[in-house]
C-alpha cells in the first residue's frame, strides 16, 4: 500500500469511529424499548428529520451510480432522472409528511409502515401487515445488495484489494453499528452524512470544474459529443463483445449515433419521483419526528439538500467525461460508476481525499443501515409479534430483529458477489419495488376515505408483482412496453385499489371517523 493510499485510510477509518461512537452512544437508549430501537421514540428534529431522511434515501447511488449514468450516456437519462426525484421529494414532503405523522400516531402508535397500513384499516387477520412485511424482506434485501457493491467498488478502486474482501469488510462494518444502536443512532449519524456527502459532492465539482478549465471547456467537450449533451437525445458509446468502450487511433473514445429520447421514455424517467411515496426509510422519518408542525421546516431542508446535491452529482459526471474520457476503469457502464472515486484520487491530496471518498462511505452507510433495520423490524415486530407470536415480549422482539437482520445481510452480500454489477440498475429494480407496492396505498390511505381492506391488498400484490413481471418479462420485448417498470406497476396499482374497493364493502364508520380524524389530530 502507498503512502497516500495510508492518508486515504486514515481519513477513512477517522471517520468510521466517529460514525461507531455514535452507535455506542445511544445503544442503551436504543434498547429500552422496541418504539426506541425501530423509530427513535418519535424525538427526531427537523434537521434530523430531514437529512437522515435524504442521506438513506440517496445512498451511493448518488455519488457513483448517478454521476456513472451521466458519464456513460450524457445528461439526459441522470438529468430527466434527478428532476423526477426533485420533484418527488418535494410533494412527499408536502402532502404526505405531515398526514402520516399524525394517522400513524392516531391509529394504534404504528411504529413500522406494515403497522400502520394494518391499523388504518383496522384487520384482525394480519394479511395487509404480512404483505407488506414480506415485500419489504424482498427489496430492501436487493437494496442493501446495492450498498455493499458500493463498498466493494470503492474500497477495491481505492487500494487494490479484491472486491470481494473489500465488499464483506464494508458490510460487516454496517452490520456493526447497526447493530448497536437502531434506529436512533442510525438517524443521528444519517444527519452528520447528509453532511459529508452534500460537501463531498461540492469539493469535487468545484475542483473538477477548475481542473477542467471552466464550465465552457465541460460544456464544450460535452457538445462534441452527438447526443451527450442534450434532453431528447442519449449518447452510445460504441462497446465491443465485453462491453468495453472502444478506443479510436486518436487516443479518443467511440461514439455511436446519438439515440432517440422521447415522451415516453422521458415520462418513465421521471416517474422515479413516484417512488418517494412508498419508501419506506423516508416515511419513517416522517413518523418518527418529534412534532408535525416541525415537517414545514424539514421540507425546506430536505428539497434543498436534494436539489445541490442531484445537480451536483450530474455535473460531476460531466465533468469526469472531459477530464478522463479514457480512463481504463471507466470504460464500461459499471466501470463508470468509479468516477467520483477517479476524480477524487487525482484531484485533492490523499488525506482530503479519503475525507471526500468518506462521502461515499456515508453515503452507503445511511442507507444500508436504514434498509436492514427496517426490513428486520418488518419481520420481527409485523410477522413474528404480529402473526406467529402474538405474546412476544419486547426483548424477544429485538432479538429475533437482530437475527433477521444479519441473515439479511448475509443474503445481500451474496447477491453482491459480481463486480460487474451495475449499482444504477439495482437500485432501480429495488425502488421501483417500494414505489409501486406501497406508494399508491399510501396516497389512497392518507387521502381516499373510501378506500378499504380489500382495495388495500389488491393494490399492494399488484403493483409488486407487475414490477417483476415488467421488468423481467415485458420490457425486454422493447418498443412501448421498454418504460421503467415503476410508471406501468404504479398506475395498474391505483387501478386495482381503486376498483377493488368501490366494488367491496364501504370501510366501517369507526374508520371513517378515524380517517376525519387524522386531519387534524394534535401530535
Amino acid at each position: 500500500m502507498t503512502g497516500d493510499s495510508i492518508q486515504t485510510l486514515i481519513a477513512m477509518v477517522a471517520y468510521m469511529a466517529v460514525v461507531i461512537g455514535i452507535g455506542l452512544f445511544f445503544a442503551k437508549r436504543a434498547n429500552q424499548s422496541s418504539e426506541d430501537y425501530f423509530i427513535g421514540g418519535r424525538s427526531l428534529g427537523p434537521w434530523v428529520a430531514a437529512m437522515s431522511a435524504e442521506a438513506s434515501d440517496m445512498s451511493g447511488w448518488l455519488l457513483m451510480g448517478l454521476p456513472g449514468v451521466a458519464y456513460w450516456c450524457g445528461i439526459s437519462d441522470a438529468a430527466w432522472t434527478a428532476i423526477g426525484l426533485a420533484v418527488g421529494t418535494y410533494l412527499n414532503w408536502l402532502l404526505v409528511a405531515k398526514r402520516l405523522r399524525r394517522y400513524s400516531t392516531l391509529a394504534g402508535n404504528a411504529i413500522t409502515i406494515p403497522d400502520f397500513f394494518s391499523n388504518r384499516f383496522r384487520e384482525n387477520k394480519k394479511v395487509i401487515m404480512t404483505i407488506a412485511a414480506l415485500f419489504i424482506l424482498v427489496f430492501f434485501t436487493v437494496y442493501a445488495a446495492s450498498c455493499f457493491v458500493t463498498c466493494g467498488k470503492l474500497f477495491s478502486s481505492l487500494f487494490g484489494l479484491p472486491y470481494q474482501w473489500m465488499m464483506v469488510a464494508g458490510a460487516l462494518f454496517v452490520i456493526l453499528y447497526t447493530f448497536l444502536g437502531g434506529f436512533l443512532a442510525e438517524s443521528v449519524s444519517d444527519f452528520m452524512q447528509g453532511v459529508v456527502m452534500i460537501g463531498a459532492l461540492a469539493t469535487i465539482l468545484i475542483a473538477g470544474t477548475i481542473a477542467a478549465g471552466g464550465v465552457d471547456a465541460v460544456v464544450q467537450n460535452a457538445q462534441s459529443i452527438d447526443g451527450f449533451f442534450t434532453f431528447f437525445g442519449i449518447a452510445t458509446p460504441q462497446v465491443d463483445a465485453a462491453g468495453v468502450q472502444q478506443i479510436s487511433e486518436a487516443g479518443a473514445p467511440l461514439f455511436g449515433a446519438a439515440g432517440d429520447y422521447g415522451l415516453l421514455t422521458i415520462i418513465s424517467t421521471l416517474s422515479w419521483g413516484l417512488g418517494y411515496f412508498g419508501i419506506p426509510q423516508v416515511l419513517l422519518r416522517f413518523m418518527a419526528i418529534r412534532k408535525a408542525d416541525e415537517l414545514r421546516k424539514s421540507r425546506r431542508i430536505a428539497t434543498v439538500w436534494v436539489l445541490i446535491s442531484l445537480f451536483a452529482a450530474v455535473c460531476i459526471g460531466l465533468i469526469g467525461r472531459a477530464l478522463f474520457p479514457t480512463e481504463s476503469t471507466l470504460l464500461t457502464a459499471g466501470g463508470a460508476e468509479n468516477v467520483f472515486i477517479v476524480l477524487s484520487t487525482h484531484l485533492l491530496p490523499p488525506l482530503i481525499g479519503g475525507v471526500v471518498m468518506a462521502g461515499i462511505l456515508a453515503a452507503t452507510i445511511s442507507s444500508s443501515d436504514s434498509y436492514l433495520l427496517i426490513a428486520a423490524s418488518a419481520f420481527s415486530k409485523n410477522i413474528f409479534q404480529g402473526v406467529l407470536k402474538k405474546d412476544a415480549t419486547d426483548k424477544q422482539v429485538m432479538t429475533v430483529s437482530r437475527i433477521i437482520l444479519l441473515a439479511i445481510a448475509v443474503i445481500g452480500m451474496l447477491i453482491a458477489l459480481d463486480e460487474n454489477s451495475v449499482i444504477f440498475k439495482v437500485v432501480s429494480f429495488a425502488w421501483a419495488g417500494f414505489g409501486a407496492t406501497f406508494g399508491p396505498i399510501m396516497l389512497f390511505s392518507l387521502f381516499w376515505k373510501r378506500t378499504n381492506r380489500a382495495g388495500a391488498i389488491a393494490g399492494m400484490l399488484t403493483g409488486g408483482i407487475m414490477v417483476f413481471v415488467w421488468n423481467m418479462l415485458l420490457r425486454p420485448l422493447g418498443g412501448w412496453l421498454d418504460i421503467y417498470e415503476l410508471f406501468p406497476a404504479f398506475v395498474l396499482s391505483c387501478i386495482a385499489i381503486v376498483v377493488v374497493s368501490l366494488l367491496t364493502k364501504a370501510p366501517s364508520k369507526e374508520i371513517q371517523d378515524e380517517f376525519e380524524q387524522a386531519k387534524t389530530f394534535e401530535c
